[in-house]
């Protein structure tokens, strides 16, 4: 082991040990990755498994999009490939950019301004990355 400081820090340290000893493919886990095999799921594939196919009248999945949005934010730094990944489904699903942001905005008063902030900075490279491929 190295010379970890902090009790959060050796025990990270030991997780990460023991991730590469039961599969040393992981070591070279990048989460990352998953956003590059699956950048966006369809609208079409949204509302079957997260809109109306859950309930008929329930809500819809661009609505179901801002609500997982929102807590993600909550969870702050810890959720970044899934707080990017759900923006870009967001956004399949009919959002706008102002709803994401006022979305992510109304989180600064129940998961604190760093948090809303780290979420507004990743959400806004997903929203620079989806205005480079329109153009």
């Amino acid at each position: 082991m190295t010379d970890a400081k902090t009790p959060f820090e050796l025990m990270m340290q030991q997780a990460q040990e023991m991730v590469k000893a039961f599969n040393p493919a992981m070591s070279s886990f990048d989460p990352k990755g998953i956003e590059k095999m699956w950048p966006t799921m369809p609208k079409e594939a949204m509302e079957m498994w997260f809109g109306k196919g859950i309930s008929k009248d329930g809500l819809d999945a661009k609505t179901r999009l801002l609500l997982t949005l929102a807590g993600l934010t909550m969870q702050g730094a810890q959720s970044e490939t899934a707080l990017r990944q759900t923006v870009r489904h967001a956004l399949e699903a009919g959002a706008t950019k102002d709803e994401i942001a006022e979305t992510i905005a109304q989180m600064s008063m129940f998961a604190g301004i760093p948090s809303m902030t780290r979420a507004m900075e990743l959400a806004r490279q997903v929203l620079d990355e989806t205005e480079d491929d329109k153009s």
